[in-house]
C-alpha cells in the first residue's frame, strides 16, 4: 500500500535506509490512489479490495517476523499534494479516506499485524517532500480542522505517526513530531488519539536544523512521542540514541503494551487468494 517498496520511494540525503531490508520481490502493489478511483465507482468493492490488499500485506510480513505496518495513510490529497505523497492518499474526501483506512487497519489485524496511522495531524496541503527539506502549510487553524477528521474517526488505532510538517497555526517554531503544542493539543486533544505515538523517521532531511539523531530523538521525546523512529541510523547511531534517551515511562509502556496486543492474534487467510481478490475488484475501476 506505498512505501519502500515502491521503486518510486525517494531516499534521504543522509543515507537512507541504513541496514534496512531489501526491495520485496514480485510485482509493484497498486497505489492508493487505485482504490480512491474504485471507491468513486463503487465504494463498497473498493473497502473490500483494500482489506483483501492488506490482510495479503500482513501475512507477508508475519511470515518475515514483522508484526507493524505503517499504513494507512490517512492524508487527503489535494491539487496540490506532493507527489511524493499524493498517489499514497486513499482520496480527498475524508469520510472515504476514512473508510478505506479502517478497512486497511482491519486487514493487517486479521493478518496479526498492527496498522499504524499516518501522518498525524494531516499532510495533504505539504508542498514539500519532507524526506528532503521541511513542509510548512500556511492553512489556519479552521482550514486545517477539516484535515483531522480521518485521524478523529480511527482515532482508536494502536499506533500513530506524526508529521515532520510546521503548521504556524498551532507551532510557529517547530514541526508537528517536535512541537508539544500539536502534540498535547491537536492530536492527544482535537483528535482524540490516545495510543502508542511515533515521529516518522528522525532521519529524514526536514529536521537537518534539529541536531544529530540523539537530539532529535530527545526533542521528539520531549514532545510527547512515545518512541523515536530512526530508519536511517547505523547500528552504532542507534547505540549513541539508546544512552541518550531516559528510560519509557509508564505511560508509554501501557501503550506499547496496548499496541502489541493488537498484533498478538493468529494470522488467517491465504495470501495468493486475498491478492487475487484485490486484483478482479480492482478491474472493476
Amino acid at each position: 500500500l506505498g512505501g519502500r517498496g515502491d521503486p518510486s520511494y525517494p531516499r534521504t540525503q543522509g543515507g537512507g535506509g541504513g541496514q534496512g531490508l531489501a526491495r520485496p520481490r514480485g510485482p509493484p502493489a497498486p497505489p492508493a490512489g487505485a482504490y480512491a478511483r474504485l471507491w468513486r465507482r463503487a465504494p463498497a468493492s473498493a473497502v473490500a479490495a483494500a482489506r483483501a490488499a492488506a490482510q495479503a500485506a500482513a501475512l507477508t510480513l508475519r511470515d518475515g517476523g514483522v508484526n507493524a505496518n505503517c499504513a494507512p495513510v490517512l492524508d487527503l490529497r489535494r491539487p496540490d499534494t506532493h507527489p511524493a505523497l499524493a498517489d499514497r492518499c486513499f482520496g480527498d474526501e475524508p469520510l472515504g479516506v476514512a473508510a478505506l483506512g479502517r478497512a486497511v487497519l482491519e486487514g493487517l489485524a486479521a493478518g496479526g499485524v498492527a496498522g499504524v496511522i499516518k501522518h498525524l495531524p494531516g499532510q495533504g496541503r505539504a508542498r514539500a517532500d519532507s524526506h528532503l527539506e521541511l513542509p510548512t502549510v500556511a492553512a489556519s487553524a479552521a482550514e486545517l480542522a477539516g484535515d483531522l477528521r480521518p485521524f478523529h474517526i480511527l482515532r482508536a488505532a494502536p499506533i500513530a505517526m506524526v508529521a515532520h510538517v510546521c503548521y504556524p497555526a498551532w507551532d510557529r517554531d517547530r514541526p508537528a513530531s517536535l512541537s508539544p503544542a500539536v502534540i498535547g493539543d491537536v492530536i492527544r486533544g482535537s483528535i482524540g488519539f490516545a495510543g502508542l505515538l511515533l515521529p516518522d523517521d528522525l532521519r529524514m532531511d526536514a529536521l537537518c536544523a534539529n541536531g544529530d539523531a540523539p537530539e532529535r530523538s530527545r526533542a521528539a521525546l520531549a514532545a510527547g512521542c512515545d518512541l523515536a523512529l530512526n530508519c536511517a541510523s547505523e547500528v552504532a547511531e542507534l547505540a549513541r540514541v539508546a544512552a541518550a534517551l531516559p528510560p519509557m515511562g509508564e505511560g508509554a509502556r501501557e501503550r506499547l503494551a496496548r499496541a502489541t496486543d493488537a498484533a498478538s492474534a493468529a494470522p488467517e487467510g491465504d495470501a495468493a487468494a486475498l491478492l487475487a481478490v484485490r486484483d478482479r475488484l480492482l478491474a472493476l475501476a
